[in-house]
Order: structure tokens, then C-alpha cells, then sequence
């Protein structure tokens, strides 16, 4: 969360917690990519609480580490993560083609945003919201294929609770940019983590219904 060190931490430490119970619901391997996304989530949200305190207290190292973790994690780990996520969960050969190039996108995406993180010094900043200054990731055509990988993907899944993890990433991504365009990143990644609430209800009920519970 990009509003506070307090903030953050407690959204890492709740995130975590909803991340270790989803991982402990998944009943295949196959599910337990897309089952530690509110854990990694809730580790995202602690590493920005690290950076928080980074400024407080003026420890340069702590902040150029977490800078630079946050940054890997949301440019280069994300787009890579979640199309592999969700291809791991479908059954229908067609749609796991799709997702599969979806993949491969993401795969080429986090490589080109990764040679950028290691070629251009990359800084944090406070502006009442943490701003991570990259300015050549802000290109239209790097953002369009960042939303297609980690939002579109979803969308071509036979499961219905991974439609609507895409659509709201989406909307929360489009929410973010139009309104904190500068650290839209750090806020719309905040925003997503609300989406670890769905994936654990999606194990829950399924769990629930397999045992007859509902």
C-alpha cells in the first residue's frame, strides 16, 4: 500500500494470513501457483512497508533493496506469474493455448522491463504516495501488453471466480492509473491484493461444496 508504513504492513501481515489458509485449500499441485497469490501479495505489501521505513529513518541500502524488489516483483515476476497461474489450472486444451500465448507475452515483457531495471538506475520517492521513478515503463505499448498479461489472461479461463479476478484487476488498473497516474503502480498493486479475498472465497466454497457443506 503506497499510503503509510502502518498501512502496508498490516495489509501484508492480514494478505499473508488469507495467503497461507488459500495455499492450505488447494487439493492439486496445479493449484498452488494461483493459491499463493494473496501470499505474495502480502509479502508485496511488506517489502513497500520496508520502503516506507527506509524513509523515516534514512536507511539508503534498505531503500534501494526494497526499491528494487518491489520493481522486480511488479514488472518482471507479475506478468510472468499470473498467465503461468492460470494455465495451470485449465482443462480446456483450447483456452490453454490461448493463456499459453498470454505466457509467453509475459515471459517477453518481464525479460524487456528487466534489461531496463538492470541497464537504468531505478529510484523511490515521496510524494504522499511512494512514486517509483522509471519514467520509460509509462509507454503505452509496455502497459497494454503488461494489462494483457496480467489481466486479459483471465478472461479466456473456464473458471469463473479467474473472469472475475481479470475484470476487476482491470478496472482496479484503469481506477489507478486515472486517478494516481504517477504511482499507479504501487496503488493499483494495493488494489489487486483486495482481489486475494476472491481467490481464497473461490478454494473456500469449493472445498465446501466437495464436502456438502453448502
Amino acid at each position: 500500500m503506497c499510503f503509510s508504513a502502518t498501512a502496508s504492513f498490516t495489509a501484508g501481515i492480514v494478505l499473508t494470513a488469507i495467503g497461507v489458509a488459500t495455499v492450505k485449500r488447494a487439493q492439486r499441485k496445479t493449484e498452488i501457483p494461483f493459491a499463493m497469490i494473496p501470499l505474495l501479495f502480502g509479502l508485496q505489501q511488506i517489502i513497500e512497508g520496508l520502503l516506507w521505513l527506509s524513509f523515516q529513518f534514512g536507511f539508503h541500502l534498505l531503500n534501494v533493496i526494497m526499491t528494487y524488489a518491489f520493481t522486480l516483483v511488479s514488472h518482471v515476476f507479475w506478468p510472468i506469474f499470473i498467465p503461468l497461474s492460470i494455465g495451470l489450472l485449465e482443462i480446456v486444451l483450447w483456452r490453454r493455448k490461448v493463456i499459453d500465448v498470454f505466457l509467453l507475452t509475459g515471459i517477453s515483457l518481464g525479460a524487456f522491463l528487466l534489461y531496463f531495471i538492470i541497464r537504468y538506475p531505478i529510484t523511490s520517492e515521496i510524494h504522499s504516495h511512494i512514486v517509483y521513478v522509471f519514467p520509460h515503463f509509462h509507454n503505452p505499448l509496455v502497459l497494454v501488453i503488461y494489462i494483457a498479461a496480467t489481466c486479459i489472461s483471465a478472461f479466456f479461463s473456464s473458471h469463473r471466480v479467474i473472469n472475475i479476478f481479470g475484470i476487476l484487476a482491470l478496472i482496479f488498473f484503469i481506477l489507478s492509473f486515472w486517478f494516481y497516474y504517477v504511482a499507479f503502480f504501487s496503488v493499483w498493486c494495493f488494489s489487486s491484493a483486495i482481489l486475494s479475498v476472491i481467490i481464497y472465497l473461490h478454494f473456500y466454497f469449493r472445498n465446501a461444496r466437495v464436502l456438502g457443506w453448502i
